[in-house]
């Protein structure tokens, strides 16, 4: 039996993808995966910040137009990356085990995001980063970055930032912190991370038993109920994945602790809320939260915040 998944062309991408068709085959000795690998729109604009190409699903509306084609029976998706709205046709089933959330501070000239002088250039693509920054460091200045991994990289070592702010798990799975000079892991309470962060999405086509017992064999049962509550969350309060939203749950012994936060991209005009519960009563938390943020406001606030994204900024090519 061959599998097909669908991936973007990416480094990080494709490992995630080779990660998958190795678990299967090992789990599945009767099963050949293939790759089908698409560039993503996300991958084709280069010249302007996410948050304002419009839309969402930037990532992963090529990979299942693949599939409702006939041409996949898999896609494998950053979790993050994934709308809470799913097409006609397909199911998102599984969610793998969600390893390190962090992100991480990277920097050629100085050693920690504390020592970093005032008017200092952090980039990052992320309105969710820059609110949390700026909330702490109003003084930096924040510069939109684009590209692939490398190219980010290769922007920060030529020293167009003083420091830049990427997911830890992309680097750390392409081995890629060593050529940093200083490296900082950022704390889940000083970086509350977005929904979905450090899992993997298994999509799959709907009406295949085979696939689908396939796709649930990568299903890890407490990052699924963790990324539930969050991606319920972003559903109820309507944000895309490049608003500065940032949701995280995360399971002790028998609780689950779900923080969010939300707010103006330049750090004002924050909300903040955290819930602790028992697992067992959980299912609601991440929809009963986001029904309490509306009421107080939250759905104007991402609807100014909206407005005033990379307002004083025209974002330069990476």
């Amino acid at each position: 039996m061959i599998v097909t998944i669908a991936t973007r062309v990416s480094d990080l991408a494709l490992w995630q993808a080779y990660h998958v068709k190795e678990r299967i085959e090992s789990s599945f000795p009767e099963v050949e995966v293939v790759l089908n690998k698409i560039v993503s729109n996300g991958d084709k604009v280069l010249d302007k910040p996410l948050a304002l190409i419009g839309g969402k699903g930037h990532f992963t509306k090529e990979l299942e137009d693949e599939m409702l084609a006939g041409n996949a029976d898999i896609a494998v998706h950053s979790l993050k990356d994934v709308p809470t709205y799913i097409p006609e046709g397909l199911e998102l089933v599984a969610v793998t085990k969600r390893q390190d959330q962090s992100d991480v501070f990277l920097s050629h000239k100085y050693s920690s995001l504390d020592v970093l002088p005032e008017g200092a250039i952090v980039g990052t693509t992320s309105l969710r980063r820059r609110m949390q920054l700026l909330q702490q460091r109003p003084d930096l200045k924040v510069k939109d970055l684009r590209g692939n991994v490398n190219t980010r990289l290769r922007k920060l070592a030529e020293g167009q930032y003083d420091a830049i702010i990427l997911a830890y798990i992309g680097l750390y799975r392409l081995d890629l912190l060593k050529d940093i000079p200083f490296t900082e892991k950022l704390s889940l309470d000083m970086m509350i991370p977005p929904m979905g962060q450090a899992s993997l999405g298994i999509e799959i086509v709907k009406g295949n038993d085979k696939i689908r017992e396939i796709a649930e064999s990568l299903k890890d049962e407490n990052t699924y109920i963790c990324t539930q509550i969050e991606r319920n969350f972003i559903s109820k309060i309507g944000a895309g994945c490049s608003a500065p939203v940032a949701c995280n749950a995360v399971i002790n012994n028998d609780e689950v602790t779900f923080r969010v936060m939300l707010g103006f991209p330049d750090g004002t005009n924050v909300m903040h809320e955290k819930r602790v519960v028992k697992i067992i009563d959980s299912r609601n938390v991440g929809s009963l939260l986001a029904e309490k943020m509306i009421k107080n406001g939250a759905l104007e606030l991402l609807k100014d915040a909206e407005k005033i994204a990379f307002k004083d900024e025209m974002p330069q090519r990476l």
